[in-house]
């Protein structure tokens, strides 16, 4: 369904970004931002469901600063390539790059587009919410960092999905962020961290589908 396409950035860096259109017109264009494994199979098929639904989406490879084909599994050792890599990346240059897809969304012919991000997604899809690049929605899936960025505010409507049992991510900070920010939806699940991901050992098939179900009336409701 997807193919891969360039994206120039403001700063003029050129990313590979995977794209999945609906077959018909679309409803609107969703930014779909990778985890630390890059822009792997889940991350496409993740893209093309969107697609499936009506929207196109656009999957930014914004690990390309590091190196290009940026693309692993889950092991132990991908874990750690992938939190190598995450760590080679300003946030500042995910976002730059998040808003030259939406950029790139709307040249397409699509004007409102939404963002959704997975892990380290999770988080940059907080600060395309916060930085103003120009999204008229954003959904958060277990972002650990945006407790970090938690005094920032967001400039649209946000969603968050978080596992109850995500070892990385603790209520305590779940919290927080829920006390900052009441205006956002934020939903916790009886699930670890990475639960929408059929390839992990988290997966938890009900939580995905709840969220996903969440997600999908956000976005019908704020992008189209």
């Amino acid at each position: 369904m997807g193919e891969t396409i360039q994206i120039t950035a403001s700063d003029g860096f050129v990313l590979d970004c995977y794209v999945a259109r609906p077959s018909g017109t679309p409803k609107g264009g969703i930014l779909v931002i990778q985890e630390i494994f890059g822009v792997n199979s889940h991350m496409r098929g993740v893209a093309d469901g969107f697609a499936a639904d009506g929207y196109l989406a656009y999957c930014p490879a914004l690990f390309d600063r590091q190196g290009k084909n940026f693309e692993v599994g889950y092991t132990p050792e991908d874990i750690a390539k992938g939190r190598d890599a995450r760590a080679k990346v300003p946030w500042d240059a995910s976002v730059m790059d998040c808003k030259a897809t939406v950029d790139a969304i709307r040249k397409a012919g699509v004007q409102r587009v939404g963002s959704v991000g997975y892990c380290f997604g999770g988080s940059v899809a907080w600060l395309t919410a916060t930085r103003g690049i120009g999204v008229t929605a954003s959904v958060c899936y277990y972002g650990g960092a945006i407790a970090q960025f938690n005094g920032e505010q967001p400039k649209n409507p946000v969603m968050m999905h978080f596992g109850e049992k995500d070892h990385g991510i603790p209520m305590s900070d779940v919290e927080e962020i829920r006390k900052a920010h009441p205006d956002a939806e934020v939903f916790t699940y009886p699930a670890g961290h990475g639960f929408n991901c059929e390839q992990r050992g988290d997966y938890h098939a009900d939580s995905a589908k709840l969220a996903r179900q969440r997600t999908m009336q956000f976005f019908a409701k704020h992008v189209g």
